[in-house]
């Protein structure tokens, strides 16, 4: 290379550096300015409704924050920032009408009936849509879903005050308000004067070209979701049905139903079909199904074969693919969720490493993430990553699930903190009986329920897990975990790693491996509408910030529970997970399953057959869905008011163990403390307030 050529070559290397930089540039600052537009939302009441009293007779005329670490924007940007949630087109969310009413599904009364939080417009919210309820898009389709904030916010009303809490259990009714939803819709089809209105109503919008459109979509999505609120019926012939009313929900039920819906593969779908139908209805059904399951799209088989089968034959089927989803559970709270070790109720998932982007991504998939799973030639980077080999075959998990921003949310929630018992709202603590309460909790709490200062920004949870067996709380929701089975379909043949090696995917698998397998498959899956690099590029980021900047490492579990091994690799999971207490004042109702209205009568014993009918005892029934909150038991309002019956003999809600304060329950080492005295009681009553 002569002089000339060396000098030419120079400044070409210098432009393209130039342009690449100029190109870096502009991505960032494209990439902070959307960060700061993004939390432009500073309402200073962060868009809180004040709502007249509601059916249950709560009522408040102002609402305020505590300090939990979080500015009016950050909460704003909590509730708001889409995640991949795609219940129904935005659309037709707008503008549907109740069934019984021609008043907006969405209307403010309506959603507090399901103890959602009404919200009014504001900058990231211009149609006022309730707390944790979205305007999302996938493809270029605008959608309705939910993000974190609709099943972890709450309000406490108080001397007509409501305290709004970020990260805390929601107070709402999902079970009923997807059944509401479905019977919305269903009712808008077959109503000649609601479709009219509608029809017209949604065209306004400028979502959708004409009427057919329109129409088309009010029966997918009927159908849809009431096929969802059907999968996830409690159902047991033997037994009263587990409904979930307010605060709780089977959040892992469902997100294993999802998972089971949509790797069944075809092949499978015909021996189900076989066994449930007789030999006439098999061939007349599959006059019609049978062009849909030798397709190439073969995503969403049981949604596009449903419409062939009678609802008698569609319960058959659900039967055959799904587990009941009968294990609801309370709502977890939030604050310190991202610096504890393992987390869910029962420990099952590792919180290190990338396990919090594959943990959200499973949430996502049981709150309506659109998951388009096909089954394809060949082999991509992200089928060998996610483990599935280099076989003539791999399945596509592409889904709306937005990767970056739960892992944005992830990190937000580092700042979240837990709120203190606010003395200028509610009743001062006594501090005799907080010096005294303190000791008793040493004794009786602190062996399980570690300390912890709540704004050391250096602060980690060690969460110590309990044997069911030692604790004697109700075992369903571990027992499902562990338990549950599902046909593995398009995911067949493939190895997952449990945590003491690989099992095999056989014709029928664990349920929690399944999700195992397909969560870790999402994260690796790139987003689809974006360009090539770009999709690549940002997903790398987000591996690498999940992954160095997540301050938990590997460890293993602590407390007294039988381990995973090679022939029980999922043992663990029977077992309850105990954490610090810090903010528990504000998290009723109490034990997994918010079987236990007050913290105070979480100190008492449940009463046995044996036991005298005078004295104190855990309520074997009380209600659920008022906000009011009472200072002195710590909980909410749980009688004189037509709420949801919170019956503890039902299977699943059982309000046993735990039992430490009232003398029945062993500490870990094996004492045995003597039960609590009523001053006893309100004295450890009153340190609880204080954490």
């Amino acid at each position: 290379m002569n002089f000339w050529d060396s000098n030419r070559y120079l400044r070409w290397v210098k432009r393209l550096t130039l342009i690449f930089c100029g190109f870096a540039v502009v991505w960032i600052a494209i990439g902070v300015f959307s960060r700061l537009y993004e939390f432009r939302d500073d309402d200073p009441g962060r868009g809180a409704v004040i709502m007249d009293s509601n059916k249950f007779g709560d009522h408040f005329s102002q609402v305020t924050y505590l300090p939990q670490g979080w500015s009016p924007s950050d909460s704003l940007w909590f509730y708001n920032t889409t995640q991949g949630s795609n219940l129904l087109p935005y659309s037709l969310f707008l503008v549907l009408e109740q069934a019984d009413s021609p008043a907006l599904f969405r209307h403010d009364e309506n959603i507090n009936r399901y103890g959602y939080l009404p919200q009014r417009p504001t900058v990231s919210n211009p149609d006022g849509l309730p707390v944790g309820m979205v305007r999302d898009e996938y493809q270029g389709k605008a959608f309705m879903g939910f993000t974190c904030a609709a099943c972890h916010t709450t309000q406490i009303n108080y001397n007509n005050i409501g305290i709004r809490i970020d990260g805390g259990p929601a107070g709402s009714d999902m079970e009923t308000f997807m059944i509401d939803l479905a019977q919305a819709l269903y009712v808008t089809l077959e109503n000649t004067e609601k479709r009219s209105r509608f029809i017209v109503n949604v065209l306004k919008q400028g979502h959708y070209k004409n009427a057919d459109d329109v129409l088309t979509d009010l029966k997918k999505y009927a159908q849809r979701i009431k096929t969802y609120t059907i999968i996830n019926t409690p159902r047991d012939a033997k037994r009263p049905l587990t409904h979930y009313g307010y605060a709780r929900l089977d959040a892992f039920g469902r997100i294993y139903n999802r998972v089971l819906e949509h790797i069944i593969s075809a092949r499978q779908m015909r021996e189900l079909l076989a066994e449930i139908l007789s030999p006439t209805e098999l061939a007349e059904v599959m006059v019609g199904v049978e062009s849909v399951l030798s397709s190439d799209d073969r995503d969403h088989i049981v949604e596009r074969i449903q419409k062939y089968l009678t609802d008698k034959q569609m319960l058959k089927l659900r039967n055959k693919i799904y587990n009941p989803a009968d294990a609801p559970v309370s709502y977890p709270f939030l604050w310190d969720v991202p610096r504890h070790d393992y987390v869910q109720w029962n420990g099952r998932v590792d919180n290190s490493g990338l396990g919090p982007m594959a943990r959200n991504a499973g949430q996502l998939i049981g709150v309506f993430g659109t998951l388009d799973w096909q089954e394809k030639d060949g082999f991509t980077l992200s089928s060998v990553l996610g483990g599935q080999g280099f076989s003539r075959k791999h399945i596509d998990f592409q889904s709306s699930i937005d990767i970056r921003n739960l892992r944005r949310v992830e990190k937000h929630l580092r700042k979240l903190t837990s709120p203190s018992w606010p003395e200028h709202i509610l009743p001062r603590l006594d501090k005799t009986r907080l010096i005294n309460g303190a000791e008793l909790y040493e004794q009786y709490c602190a062996s399980c329920h570690g300390h912890i200062n709540h704004t050391d920004p250096d602060r980690r949870v060690v969460v110590k897990m309990i044997a069911v067996s030692s604790v004697g709380t109700d075992a369903k929701m571990a027992e499902n975990s562990a338990t549950f089975m599902g046909y593995s379909g398009i995911l067949r043949n493939q190895y997952v790693n449990v945590g003491v090696g690989n099992i095999l995917l056989d014709h029928q698998a664990p349920a929690v491996a399944l999700l195992t397998s397909a969560t870790r498959n999402v994260v690796l899956t790139p987003d689809r509408d974006k360009w090539l690099v770009r999709r690549w590029v940002e997903r790398s980021l987000d591996f690498a910030h999940t992954c160095f900047d997540n301050e938990v490492q590997p460890s293993v579990k602590n407390g007294n529970y039988t381990p995973d091994t090679t022939a029980m690799p999922f043992a663990s999971a029977m077992a309850y997970k105990a954490r610090p207490l810090n903010g528990i004042w504000a998290t009723a109702p109490y034990l997994h399953n918010g079987s236990v209205p007050t913290l105070y009568d979480l100190l008492l014993p449940k009463r046995q057959a044996s036991d005298p009918l005078e004295g104190e005892y855990r309520p074997d029934e009380f209600m659920v869905g008022s906000r009011e909150f009472d200072p002195q038991k710590v909980g909410f309002k749980s009688s004189g008011y037509d709420g949801f019956l919170f019956r503890t003999s039902i299977w699943g809600n059982d309000n046993g163990g735990h039992e430490y304060a009232a003398g029945r329950t062993p500490q870990p080492d094996g004492t045995l403390f003597p039960a609590l005295t009523k001053a006893q009681r309100l004295d450890l009553l009153e340190y609880l307030k204080s954490l």
